[in-house]
């Protein structure tokens, strides 16, 4: 019986094509839209977990300052000396090292090819706090390191737009105003989950940078590895009470430089994330409702054109229940059929807007499975009312409707 109340409920659909595809439309919509947000939510945070992983875990950022820019209207807060980062690694109980960072925005050339970059100035202690292992080459010495020698590790970027086809390792190119020898090349990162190429990068002995581009020994960045067995929050405590001492800061006076832990910032990301994700799917699942009232008033008016044909039925011995099914697996099918075409219109979707804004491509089972059964279950619901007054209809007042 129920299969042949399918194929009536089918061919009632193929004859009215344009009328159910309008009828539909509504959960098509919906379901294309909620399936594609929660996908692409899921994909962006995944993104930004996995480049905060490639900056490094347990990994506290310091700057100076009280945010990641210089903030407030009052004077600029100093940078940190050399003998701020001797005294973390020395002093701080679970610090593994700490590289300090100094950079400068330069324009590197080579045989007639220039990029503007960025030359980052460390020490080799930054192997060490980051997982960011070499394609090629080598690392600089002690002694190189310790001398300010112009040799330099340089990212893919830098590669792609400099030497495309050619093997870099032991090439000299200018970097800004001095030479500077290629003694190794980086894996590839990729785009970082806030903005900026990581790959498009010079990385030099901090002697160097400073001598050659920011004329002082100061630093605008340390990176401090912190060992696994030992709390980051501990460790950022104790890293906060030895800079203000050594800054002179007392009493109540504001902290002129902030601590951020990668961590952290992976977490807010993607908690912000859940929550835009969350917002905009539910403006998507408005859609979803539309369509079911959509779906309740086509099958309204399917009940009362098809009211002599009800009526016949009734008279040559079908019961109520059958009526009511008839109808109701007809909306339901409406509904499964614009839940389907949802999904599908999703996975395109996704699959175009991961590709244009460099996110991995996700199918996520649970969502489409979900968006499905919420598309049936609006069928039910909002078919139930026109299939109970098809049903409950007197035969011959039914017979007599013209």
């Amino acid at each position: 019986m129920f299969g042949t109340i399918l194929t009536l409920a089918l061919r009632s659909i193929a004859r009215h094509k344009l009328r159910s595809f309008l009828t539909i439309l509504g959960i098509i919509i919906g379901v294309a839209a909620v399936v594609t947000m929660v996908t692409l939510g899921r994909a962006t945070t995944l993104q930004v977990q996995k480049n905060i992983a490639a900056l490094g875990t347990n990994i506290l950022q310091v700057r100076p300052g009280q945010g990641f820019g210089r903030g407030g209207g009052g004077p600029r807060p100093p940078d940190f000396k050399p003998e701020d980062v001797t005294a973390i690694a020395d002093q701080v109980a679970g610090v593994t090292a700490v590289a300090p960072q100094a950079s400068a925005t330069v324009t590197a050339v080579y045989e007639g090819a220039n990029w503007s970059t960025t030359v980052n100035g460390t020490t080799d202690a930054i192997f060490q706090v980051q997982p960011w292992p070499l394609l090629d080459g080598r690392r600089w010495t002690p002694a190189e390191e310790q001398a300010g020698k112009a040799v330099c590790i340089i990212g893919g970027t830098v590669v792609k737009n400099l030497f495309p086809g050619i093997d870099p390792v032991g090439k000299r190119f200018r970097v800004g105003s001095i030479s500077c020898d290629v003694i190794g090349t980086l894996t590839t990162r990729g785009q970082a989950g806030f903005g900026g190429d990581q790959d498009d990068t010079v990385v030099m002995p901090i002697k160097a940078v400073q001598r050659r581009f920011t004329g002082n020994r100061d630093i605008r960045l340390m990176l401090v590895g912190v060992d696994q067995r030992f709390s980051t929050d501990a460790v950022q405590s104790s890293i906060t009470d030895l800079l203000r001492e050594r800054r002179s800061i007392t009493g109540g006076k504001e902290d002129d430089f902030n601590i951020f832990d990668t961590k952290q910032i992976s977490d807010t990301f993607s908690s912000t994330t859940v929550l835009l994700t969350r917002i905009v799917t539910a403006v998507a699942a408005i859609s979803l409702v539309v369509g079911g009232i959509g779906i309740m008033n086509i099958m309204l008016v399917s009940v009362t054109e098809r009211t002599r044909e009800i009526g016949i039925r009734l008279a040559i011995g079908a019961v109520a229940r059958e009526v009511l099914m008839q109808f109701l697996v007809e909306a339901v099918a409406l509904s499964c059929l614009g839940g389907l075409i949802g999904l599908v219109i999703a996975q395109l979707a996704v699959g175009a807007l991961s590709a244009l804004g460099g996110l991995p491509f996700l199918f996520v089972p649970g969502i489409n499975i979900l968006a499905f059964a919420i598309s049936a279950i609006i069928g039910v619901v909002f078919g139930y009312f026109p299939a109970r007054r098809a049903a409950a209809l007197n035969p011959i007042d039914a017979l007599r409707h013209e």
